[in-house]
């Protein structure tokens, strides 16, 4: 899961509510629109949290940036109904968060299965955006190693949807006996954020992640600006399986030292840069 290195929002940014005809949605924004806007999705059990960091860097660099959480996720509440949580049916939450933003072309970017997702919305309606960034993800599903993982999580869901707090608790005795400990406030806004996302979301998210096809043709035929992005070492989709794509899509490819599947979180500052580096390079 993506941790954030803060949980304070930046005195540039506030947190609100973006209704669209697709309801509401939670969003930390950030920055005027001098340059663009942006906006950023979330992977699994991930939430606009995730994004912190970038927030005032891109803020700075001109950007308008929303950060949203998908519906059913932390504070956006969502059905209890497996089906509202097909990618085709996220990729149409995130045309109407655009849409509602009514801000012209917006420069999309998603991590991990936010990238699966936004690249659904691109596929689905590429007219509303200024360029794709796919952030740690890659082009079908997740590694066989993470796909394991992935099946015992959604398995476990499952069986206890309604027993949140156990999976929280078996999940995280999973860990990394050698792990550095999160903060306590850290490890209490994960377990809160998790006890928050609706257990559907997890599972339909979660079998999506292991059963995604390779959709990088449809997606490189969509005459987009591209961006790969991604840490320099990565479990859920290797980096050279990521380097391939970006050949295959023809875009541009940004490995971000010191970062692994959480460049967001893990190397912010450089990761604004890049960012805002290719966004601007969409405009000239």
């Amino acid at each position: 899961m993506s941790k954030p290195p803060r949980l304070t929002l930046p005195s540039v940014a506030r947190a609100r509510r973006l209704s669209t005809a697709r309801g509401d949605f939670a969003v930390h924004e950030a920055g005027g629109a001098a340059r663009g806007t942006a906006l950023l999705v979330p992977g699994f059990t991930g939430s606009k949290e995730d994004f912190i960091a970038l927030l005032e860097p891109l803020a700075a660099a001109g950007y308008r940036v929303v950060a949203v959480d998908g519906r059913g996720q932390y504070e956006t509440p969502g059905p209890r109904e497996e089906s509202a949580y097909a990618l085709e049916e996220l990729a149409l939450d995130v045309l109407a968060q655009v849409h509602a933003l009514s801000s012209g072309p917006v420069h999309l970017l998603g991590h991990s299965l936010g990238g699966l997702i936004s690249r659904a919305a691109v596929l689905r309606d590429p007219a509303p955006f200024a360029s794709l960034t796919l952030m740690s993800s890659g082009p079908a599903a997740i590694s066989e190693e993470q796909q394991a993982r992935t099946k015992l999580l959604v398995a476990a869901l499952e069986a206890l949807r309604e027993d949140m707090p156990a999976v929280w608790a078996a999940m995280r005795a999973q860990d990394p006996e050698d792990a550095v400990p999160d903060s306590p406030e850290l490890a209490d806004f994960l377990r809160e954020r998790w006890l928050a996302t609706v257990p559907e979301q997890l599972i339909t998210t979660g079998r999506a992640l292991i059963s995604e096809p390779d959709r990088v043709a449809e997606l490189a035929a969509v005459p987009l600006p591209k961006l790969v992005l991604s840490g320099a070492v990565d479990y859920a989709w290797p980096v050279p399986l990521m380097d391939e794509m970006a050949d295959r899509l023809g875009a541009s490819r940004v490995v971000v030292e010191g970062a692994e599947h959480s460049p967001n979180a893990e190397n912010p500052q450089v990761t604004a840069s890049a960012l805002a580096a290719f966004w601007d390079s969409c405009a000239s």
